[in-house]
């Protein structure tokens, strides 16, 4: 099985072809080393980035010729260094979690323009220009983070390397952990600023401990697991909780959003194999993220039309 893939990759490692197919960067010297010559004969990062070295190559087809001879045997496909077997398109390793990505990406930035031309040029301000809703600059950076998390997810999902791989996972948990605070403070009605420091500060630190032990010291991908989902579950839960006991005119947009948000989750953490080699759990949920995504923006736009009005009329 494994054993098969294994004997293939280290065969073409040393002649640079996997059956008929041969690879420009496997270049060999009559010893049998690689030529790719010094550092500083290399190509620059942004050049070789849309390109494939011999090892990667020859994964990835060893891959494809070994799961052709499973689906000939009838056997479902198995993981290759813990992921599932994809196939490329244009040297995109993921190419439907890429566009989906990037059009969650799409969204977040369409939300975020929308609300601040609602909040500045559409509802009144105060005196000193500044916007009424108490929350703007909170929404503000919630949305410059998910843009940040869904750039990384499309780069990393494109070329998965140790650099776009930390980045993704960096900036998803940033994320997680601004929206939880975010989801606290709203809730709760957090409005003075020294009392959001201190709810705030505490989820800060251990955010940015986490974040640098996954970058500094292990990538435990188990561990990250059970954070992030303890993280959506708890604001998921406090959003839920409180549309049940406020009077919010949105409330049933907060309530369309917890629940396809607990849908989402959990084709997030049901794995199985790409179908046609393309579409896994993880696309489906970034799928699902797209109508989640405009419709929790105009909850946000909605809440601060709320919040305006009620400032107003006192």
């Amino acid at each position: 099985m494994k054993t098969i893939w294994r004997g293939c990759v280290e065969q073409c490692e040393k002649s640079g072809c996997v059956g008929d197919r041969c690879f420009q960067h496997c270049k060999f010297s009559s010893d049998g080393k690689p030529i790719d010559g010094p550092w500083y004969m290399h190509e620059p990062l942004y050049l070789e980035w849309k390109q494939w070295d011999c090892r990667t190559d020859c994964r990835y087809y060893c891959m494809l010729a070994r799961e052709e001879e499973r689906t000939k045997l009838g056997e479902l496909p198995v993981k290759y260094h813990g992921k599932w077997p994809f196939r490329r398109i244009y040297g995109i390793q993921e190419p439907v979690a890429v566009a989906l990505s990037a059009l969650n990406l799409a969204m977040q930035f369409h939300g975020w323009v929308s609300f601040f031309i609602l909040v500045y040029y559409k509802l009144p301000l105060r005196p000193d220009k500044k916007a009424y809703y108490e929350y703007t600059g909170l929404w503000h950076i919630y949305g410059i983070l998910s843009m940040n998390a869904w750039l990384w997810s499309a780069v990393f999902r494109s070329r998965a390397v140790e650099l776009t791989e930390k980045l993704n996972y960096s900036s998803a948990v940033a994320l997680l952990g601004f929206s939880l605070i975010l989801a606290i403070l709203r809730a709760f009605n957090v409005r003075d600023e020294a009392t959001r420091v201190m709810v705030s500060a505490p989820l800060v630190a251990f955010v940015t401990t986490h974040i640098m032990y996954l970058n500094f010291y292990e990538l435990n991908y188990g561990l990250n697991m059970k954070v992030s989902m303890l993280m959506a579950v708890v604001q998921l839960l406090i959003w839920a909780i409180w549309a049940v006991v406020s009077s919010h005119p949105a409330r049933w947009k907060l309530w369309t959003v917890v629940v396809g948000g607990v849908f989402a989750m959990v084709l997030e953490t049901y794995d199985f194999p790409p179908y046609m080699g393309y579409v896994d759990a993880h696309a489906l949920w970034n799928a699902a993220n797209i109508p989640l995504t405009f419709l929790w923006w105009s909850y946000i736009r909605d809440d601060a039309e709320f919040r305006t009005s009620a400032l107003l009329k006192k």
